[in-house]
């Protein structure tokens, strides 16, 4: 009888295989694919990774953009890693480092990615509401609590499939940056050459920029986040199962991830490349090289580049802000919830995950505090860098170690090329945290 069940079982799946297949080709059957990984790319590029980019391009101009070549195949590794743990246990990464790794560990790891997560989304909430101030004036601090209570509230009370769309089409606001490049005197000659061809200027300001970018790129909350989402599709989707529970079909789905995981951070790239040019083309040419925030780059692109410029540098930091802080709140929500083993996800409602939903306004609502507080929005930025830096490290050991694990992954432990770009990007980000140090040490 179990055998009967499990011959229709693999027959139904290969049923719906083969009408998968049959579907035709179409642009809307292709973003139907794109989720995950599209939504944490773009969040990737969210206000505070602006004011990197901006600050990097104002500082070393064209030279810098070769790091958007280095860090896009090591940040398409370890996301497709996080997307596969996800995929095939059901479990976020917090729920794998629950069930596999001492208590300690995880706590240690929760604890530093609440803290580094709270203070970023204050940092961008100040960015957003410096931002707003600039285009229509009035209290900054007003927009702070509009802009924090509206993407909490979204979270908690928006339907989940809803809220998805809504994120996506949020992500069309990155391409203000493309847009922003029509009104810069870009040297595009330069501009290639410098993606090409890596020129290294053996100065602390040099590493410390290129420190940034990698701390800007691979964050931990992005791990946390893509491995959460693909265990929340399983949820609200009657088809999909853990892959440690129903093989069939995952090359499919491992094909889907890498195609949505490889989207995603070549469009994060290619904004962060265009808000580089951008800057290195209207502020680095002009002289203007200290430039510490998003903001202050919009407007100081208003005497170079012309108004309309400034407005959609502007635009974009609170369309990008909109984005990012469900993300960096709720990556922190699934951490903690699953980490204790509470019923988590956004496809619940308030009251079937109050504990899940309260760590998300709490992880919000600091981050909206922080800002009424006299704490230097830059300097905390910088030292949520400094936080998110040396999380991402053993976060990311933990996710290679368990990528091989077969209690974790069972046939689908992850090896070949993808395994070593793993511990390839891993390694670049522990250097970066070296280096880092020295440098405060100096």
């Amino acid at each position: 009888m179990t055998q009967h069940r499990t011959t229709s079982r693999r027959q139904n799946d290969r049923s719906a295989d083969e009408a998968a297949k049959r579907q035709s080709f179409s642009a809307r059957n292709v973003l139907k694919t794109l989720g995950p990984g599209l939504i944490t790319g773009a969040s990737d590029d969210d206000p505070s990774g602006i004011g990197t980019y901006s600050q990097a391009g104002a500082q070393l101009g064209y030279g810098i953009g070769w790091t958007m070549l280095l860090t896009f195949p090591l940040m398409s590794a370890i996301q497709e890693i996080s997307a596969r743990v996800g995929r095939v246990t059901g479990h976020g990464i917090a729920g794998n480092v629950c069930k596999h790794y001492p208590g300690w560990l995880l706590a240690a790891v929760v604890t530093l990615l609440f803290i580094a997560n709270t203070v970023n989304i204050a940092a961008d909430l100040s960015a957003m509401a410096d931002a707003t101030k600039l285009l229509i004036g009035g209290p900054a601090i007003l927009y702070v609590v509009l802009f924090g209570v509206t993407s909490v509230a979204a979270q908690i009370f928006m339907n989940y499939r809803r809220y998805v769309a809504v994120l996506k089409w949020l992500t069309l606001s990155l391409f203000a940056y493309v847009a922003a490049l029509a009104f810069a005197k870009v040297s595009w000659t330069e501009a290639l050459v410098g993606v090409l061809l890596p020129r290294v200027t053996w100065s602390a300001d040099y590493f410390t920029t290129i420190v940034a970018i990698l701390g800007t790129t691979i964050s931990p909350y992005l791990f946390f986040w893509q491995a959460s989402q693909e265990a929340e599709e399983q949820r609200i989707d009657p088809n999909k199962h853990p892959l440690i529970k129903r093989h069939y079909g995952a090359q499919r789905e491992f094909s889907r991830i890498r195609a949505d995981t490889i989207t995603g951070m070549a469009f994060s790239n290619v904004i962060a490349l265009s808000i580089i040019v951008t800057a290195a083309a209207s502020l680095h040419a002009a002289g203007k090289t200290d430039i510490q925030t998003s903001a202050q780059a919009a407007e100081a692109l208003r005497p170079i580049a012309g108004p309309f410029a400034e407005v959609i540098f502007a635009l974009g930091i609170v369309g990008t802000g909109l984005l990012a802080i469900p993300v960096l709140a709720g990556a922190t929500a699934y951490a903690v919830s699953e980490g204790r083993q509470w019923p988590v996800g956004l496809t619940r409602k308030p009251k079937e995950a109050i504990a899940f939903y309260s760590v998300l306004a709490l992880s919000g609502g600091i981050g909206i505090a922080l800002n009424f507080t006299p704490i230097d929005p830059i300097s905390a930025l910088y030292w949520s860098a400094v936080v998110n830096g040396v999380l991402a490290v053993p976060v990311m050991v933990l996710l290679m170690f368990m990528a091989r694990r077969r209690d974790v992954m069972d046939r689908f432990v992850i090896g070949g090329w993808l395994y070593w770009l793993g511990w390839l990007s891993t390694g670049a980000m522990a250097l970066s945290v070296i280096a880092m140090g020295g440098g405060l040490l100096l």
